[in-house]
């Protein structure tokens, strides 16, 4: 039998003493966690987890995705994923599954109301995170993608803190004011710890719907020079696609709906590149 979770009842389900026990059980069942970050809002940080993802599920890995930007959450409807999370028999959240390979949870998927505002201070946040890690079943992954909201706050911190060999991938666009902001997140797992995996360089040129080719609208290539200055690796280039956003405003996938467009081939080329990167 299961049950509706409810994002207002999610804190309090375990004593912290066992949601420690429980996170460090779950992590053991994941191999590679991967937190998507960016240093500012508006560069496609979401768009890039939900594709990434859905390449590496699509190549045959397992993949779970973890939506932790609790202020903003939009992978359920960039996925089209409807309805409310459960919990099993033995009162643990079942993620939502998008495919036989790919898994996922958000606070919005605890709403009742997807409209509703949360407002949530640092405490109540850190311990939705916990338990999207401890209270959930996730199975054996080989991914867990966790898209975290912009900038430096809470969120990355808490995963930071909590997944101890979390690795990040920090995603720009070519223009300098977000550039400036790489920067800083790089700064910021530096003070951290975290590894980063690498960096993506997204918006990069324009895919010409009709004859295909990239037209550098926004510039190109200040992401893989940011990479090459820090010596952080570079992950790859994603072209912007007007289809994008509006597949993922409608919860359909760019890459079961145009498999060759530009867009696509980038997001697999970048899975590709992500699993070299990760191997030991």
């Amino acid at each position: 039998m299961t049950q509706t979770i409810k994002a207002k009842n999610i804190m309090g389900r375990m004593p912290e003493g066992e949601v420690d026990t429980k996170i460090q059980e779950t992590l053991k069942h994941i191999t590679h966690k991967l937190m998507v970050m960016s240093g500012k809002g508006g560069v496609g940080k979401s768009s890039v987890s939900v594709n990434l993802a859905t390449a590496l599920a699509t190549m045959g890995h397992k993949v779970g995705l973890m939506d932790v930007d609790i202020h903003g959450p939009d992978i359920p409807r960039m996925l089209g994923i409807q309805g409310n999370l459960q919990a099993n028999d033995d009162k643990k959240i079942v993620p939502a599954r998008y495919s036989p390979r790919l898994s996922v949870v958000s606070i919005e998927s605890l709403m009742p109301d997807k409209d509703e505002a949360i407002i949530w201070r640092g405490p109540a946040k850190h311990a939705a995170i916990r338990q999207f890690v401890g209270d959930v079943d996730w199975g054996d992954l080989d991914y867990l993608i966790i898209d975290a909201p912009p900038g430096t706050g809470d969120e990355p911190l808490t995963v930071a803190h909590l997944i101890k060999d979390a690795q990040a991938i920090i995603v720009t666009t070519p223009q300098e004011v977000a550039l400036a902001d790489v920067r800083k997140s790089i700064r910021f797992c530096s003070q951290v710890k975290m590894e980063i995996l690498g960096l993506v360089e997204n918006m990069s040129g324009y895919a010409c719907p009709k004859c295909g080719e990239i037209l550098n609208i926004f510039g190109t290539d200040g992401g893989r020079r940011t990479a090459e200055e820090k010596g952080v690796n570079f992950l790859g280039k994603i072209p912007l696609d007007p289809s994008l956003v509006a597949l993922g405003d409608a919860g359909r996938s760019i890459q079961a709906e145009n498999p060759s467009s530009p867009v696509t081939r980038a997001f697999k080329a970048l899975a590709k590149e992500v699993i070299r990167q990760s191997l030991p």
